[in-house]
């Protein structure tokens, strides 16, 4: 088969197209035909440092955490899943488990569901990462119906999911934006935009929540933003983040009792724990997506195995809305 290699580390130009060996059913997994694969921000960083982290790829490694594709062989155990089907997850990419760009790979059947019906298979493989981060995260924090929720990064990858999937679970959802595209997108996902480089925390907390505070923020920037997802969370709130590799004062966090939700979603993958979470939450997905409840958004240009590099330049220019995907097949 053909994969998009990587046999170092670093830059886009890392990438080759190759010809190796096609995976082996084996018990407990399926054998999928990939059809297409997302570019997510944890799959540049896997490219650049490599070592430095502890899940890395093994060398020579390939890529794409996020799938979409067609059951080619099931294995020994697996009784959900027939040749033919549809499905998509987030299965490889990382450590010994083969990635998406390929036109097979491997993949837990515990990290797959049934792909929508209703949405392609470029749109499929924008959803697996970005949207078990996004309900986990809700689920998590507690979200419950009439809630105020604050969505920062509302036109992110994640963050467009987990607006949407807030106002599933029957909240009254705002987010983070810039005026133009991004904000256009969050006001027509549902959610009220909140241009954040023109309107303070304080002043969208007035506006917005007559100055008590959101009941529950997904913060899907991380970092630094964790202050103002402090500052705009109410007494006793929730906050869900997915960054929060950095050192922070958790004064405030103590003195308005938050309850702070850190999520790596990764973890099933990394550990082999708990990977039968990950596919009741893409059935639940694919439930919501199929009552129209549920878009992915993907990024306007198209990329193939052969421009993974550009992919990946793609993603890392900040001028995307949604997901890149590269086309497999």
């Amino acid at each position: 088969m053909k994969a998009t290699v990587i046999r170092k580390f670093g830059g886009t130009e890392v990438f080759e197209v190759a010809d190796i060996e096609k995976p082996e059913v084996k018990a407990g997994h399926l054998l999928v035909k990939v059809e297409a694969s997302s570019v997510n921000t944890v799959d540049m960083m896997l490219r650049e440092m490599g070592e430095a982290l502890p899940f890395h790829p093994q060398l020579p490694g390939i890529l794409g955490m996020d799938f979409a594709g067609t059951v080619e062989a099931v294995g020994e155990g697996v009784t959900d899943y027939a040749v033919g089907d549809e499905v998509y997850g987030c299965a490889g990419g990382l450590g010994d488990l083969q990635g998406a760009l390929a036109e097979y790979m491997l993949a837990d059947a515990n990290l797959v569901a049934h792909k929508p019906k209703n949405i392609s298979m470029r749109e499929a493989a924008a959803i697996p990462l970005v949207g078990i981060t996004a309900y986990e995260g809700l689920i998590r924090a507690g979200i419950t119906a009439g809630q105020k929720v604050l969505v920062h990064g509302g036109a992110g990858g994640v963050g467009h999911i987990a607006l949407q999937l807030a106002k599933h679970f029957g909240t009254d959802v705002y987010a983070t934006g810039t005026q133009g595209v991004k904000n256009d997108l969050i006001a027509k996902l549902g959610a009220t935009p909140i241009d954040y480089r023109n309107e303070s925390v304080a002043d969208y907390v007035a506006k917005h929540t007559d100055g008590a505070g959101f009941d529950l923020v997904f913060d899907s920037v991380g970092g630094l933003n964790l202050n103002n997802s402090i500052e705009a969370t109410k007494l006793n709130g929730q906050i869900a983040t997915t960054v929060s590799m950095n050192e922070l004062d958790l004064t405030m966090v103590h003195l308005k009792g938050l309850s702070l939700h850190v999520v790596f979603m990764l973890i099933p993958m990394i550990h082999n724990v708990g990977r039968p979470e990950h596919h009741k939450i893409l059935k639940a997905i694919a439930d919501i997506v199929e009552a129209g409840e549920l878009t992915p958004v993907v990024d306007s240009q198209r990329f193939t195995l052969e421009d993974a590099g550009a992919a990946h330049e793609r993603l890392a220019s900040g001028q995307v809305t949604g997901k890149v995907v590269v086309d497999i097949s």
